[in-house]
């Protein structure tokens, strides 16, 4: 039957779109950690940079200060390009699954198809049976009749 063959097929199509499903949590996962990195490092800069400095700050101990700003603001560009890039895989990794389980719902539409159209076929088999028998048995009586009403 043309519906058990594709059987093996399916469940390797399936335990594919399981597979990516993994992955996509798992790109998912990682984008939420490197966003919460992201907010956190966004939210000391801002911390820092709105902190009262001491009034009578010396000159060198300013200079530290505005390098460290600087350093700080090289953090959240690079974790913001960090989470760009993590959110861009975390989009080719759905977009993978979309066409896993595109396939995958294609090959059950045609093995759904594929078994309706055995039960049809098995259906009009049984049905031909009982009308092959039917007609024996009227056959059989008919001749029954015949001998009967001959002799």
């Amino acid at each position: 039957m043309r519906s058990q063959r594709l059987d093996p097929l399916l469940r390797i199509m399936q335990q594919r779109q399981d597979s990516v499903a993994r992955d996509v949590a798992d790109r998912e996962r990682a984008l939420g950690e490197q966003q919460e990195r992201l907010d956190a490092l966004r939210r000391y800069a801002e911390e820092y940079a709105t902190a009262p400095a001491s009034t009578s700050i010396s000159p060198a101990l300013l200079v530290n200060r505005l390098a460290f700003r600087e350093r700080l603001n090289a953090a959240v560009v690079q974790q913001a390009g960090i989470v760009d890039q993590s959110r861009q895989l975390s989009d080719v990794e759905r977009a993978r699954l979309m066409l896993a389980s595109r396939e995958t719902k294609v090959l059950e539409q045609l093995a759904d198809s594929y078994r309706a159209q055995e039960s049809k076929a098995a259906e009009q088999r049984v049905q031909r049976e009982l009308d092959d028998l039917g007609g024996r048995r009227a056959r059989l009586a008919a001749q029954a009749a015949d001998d009967g009403a001959g002799s």
